[in-house]
């Protein structure tokens, strides 16, 4: 064969076998997609049985839902069916109730009136048979009728006024004395009637010396100051303080003990304490009315009230002292309101700040009502306690609040041993004294000490020289005798005295 033969038989040969494995390839990769789109649709049909399944499930449940919705519903609203009618049943008896009364008031209605109509009828038949027998008109018959009436009658409504009077009266004072019994009993106050000295205990009688001083400057510029008498006797380490006023008494007192704590007794000094003693007895006057109305449980608008009632507690009232008084009647006529079945907060208050004024009623013109009633008004505390600070002395108030305070100012101060008229008296004098002194012109201060014995002025150096001392001297002496009584005399004693300060610079 030539060699171009066998490369064309070479040629078809390669083509053959070629085209053969290119067709078993073919064969190969078709049974390969035929295969895997097999398996595909094998999958997708399991598939599409879980989902055909899952959602006949999902049908049922919902249907199932639904089903148990719709038989709640039902059941609710039979409930709410058997609610309504039980509620018209309900109605429906009220109604039937109602028509029953409603029926038996208009029988009753017309019975009245029938009974009226006879009544009337009657009343009728015998004025025409009064006018008739006496030949009367129908007033001279209706005056006759009254008179004979009157006459019989009486006698009886008389008597029975009397014995109603006497036991309603009997019944009244009963109850209140249970009141007050009961009020009485739930009330335990403690109080000791007020002094008009003070005791000061000295570590040594050395001091006596030391606190009259050289040609007894001390004890008289101690005097001078604090308005006080000191009392030095042979008692051993003791001094009294003697005084109407328990402030000036305090002031003295709380001086006296720091100079004694201090041991540099002398005018300086004792200048400088009186001075620091006061201001310490306004802290303690704005503590006690605190202190008192925390104990009541009363509040205030402002702290300058409190202060006022701070003062009380140096405040006597017939050697009764006024702060506990004003507690006392506080308690007694919060519990009588409440007995009565009034408002015990107002009573309280209204008992508590009845005698307020007399915080300020050596200050101030007027009686201590009036006093009070200004005071209560400026801290524009409730109307009625004004009033009732006002009107507690009066005979008949218009308040009942009043007169419940006045039952409890009667229980407080009646009570044995809380007050001492002799004291209050006494005190009395004293300030009348002084006030008399105080009325001249000129006068800067003035003392009644040693019981009212002696009045000590001092003067203005500026408004009074020495001669119109001596004359003025003269006046007051002259006007306290002709306007008081006392036994004996009173001495009059004038202090002028001039300070001349200057500094070396």
């Amino acid at each position: 064969m030539t060699p171009f033969l066998i490369a064309i038989v070479g040629l078809a040969l390669g083509l053959g076998i070629g085209y053969y494995a290119r067709l078993l390839h073919a064969k190969k990769q078709i049974d390969g997609a035929e295969a895997i789109a097999q398996k595909k649709l094998d999958e997708a049909k399991v598939q599409e049985k879980d989902i055909l399944l899952e959602a006949k499930n999902q049908s049922i449940k919902i249907l199932d839902d639904a089903k148990m919705e719709e038989k709640q519903r039902r059941e609710e609203l039979r409930k709410m069916q058997e609610r309504i009618e039980q509620r018209e049943t309900m109605f429906d008896k009220k109604l039937m109730e109602f028509e029953d009364k409603k029926q038996r008031l208009e029988d009753k209605v017309k019975e009245v009136q029938d009974v009226k109509l006879k009544i009337d009828e009657k009343h009728e038949e015998m004025i025409h048979k009064l006018e008739k027998v006496g030949a009367l008109s129908t007033a001279e018959a209706k005056a006759q009728l009254m008179e004979h009436v009157e006459q019989d009658s009486k006698e009886d409504l008389l008597a029975r006024k009397l014995k109603l009077d006497k036991v309603s009266r009997e019944e009244v004072e009963e109850k209140a004395k249970d009141i007050l019994v009961g009020v009485m009993q739930r009330t335990a106050c403690n109080h000791a009637a007020e002094t008009t000295s003070t005791a000061v205990s000295l570590p040594s009688d050395e001091m006596k010396g030391r606190i009259i001083g050289k040609e007894g400057r001390n004890i008289k510029t101690l005097e001078k100051l604090t308005g006080c008498e000191l009392i030095i006797d042979e008692t051993p380490e003791l001094i009294l303080v003697s005084s109407f006023s328990p402030i000036r008494r305090r002031v003295c007192y709380l001086a006296l003990e720091k100079l004694i704590a201090d041991g540099r007794i002398q005018p300086a000094k004792i200048e400088e304490y009186i001075e620091e003693a006061k201001r310490d007895l306004a802290i303690d006057i704005k503590k006690a009315g605190e202190q008192s109305l925390n104990k009541l449980g009363i509040v205030v608008p402002e702290d300058k009230l409190v202060s006022i009632i701070g003062r009380l507690k140096y405040r006597t009232s017939y050697g009764q002292n006024v702060l506990n008084h004003c507690e006392e009647v506080g308690y007694l006529s919060g519990m009588i309101a409440e007995e009565l079945g009034m408002d015990p907060s107002i009573a309280k208050k209204a008992g508590y700040f009845h005698d307020i004024g007399k915080a300020v009623d050596h200050e101030s013109e007027g009686a201590h009502t009036t006093i009070g009633h200004t005071i209560l008004t400026k801290f524009k505390m409730d109307e009625r306690l004004g009033e009732v600070a006002l009107t507690h002395h009066d005979t008949n108030p218009p308040l009942l609040l009043t007169k419940i305070v006045m039952a409890a100012d009667a229980i407080s101060a009646s009570r044995v041993g809380a007050r001492r008229d002799s004291v209050e008296q006494y005190v009395t004098r004293l300030n009348e004294l002084e006030n008399t002194a105080k009325s001249f012109p000129g006068v800067d201060k003035a003392y009644a000490i040693q019981a009212g014995r002696e009045v000590r002025i001092f003067v203005d150096p500026n408004a009074i020289d020495d001669y119109q001392a001596f004359n003025l001297a003269k006046d007051i002496a002259r006007k306290i005798e002709a306007e008081h009584q006392y036994p004996g005399e009173i001495k009059v004693m004038m202090v002028r005295e001039t300070r001349v300060i200057e500094y070396a610079r």
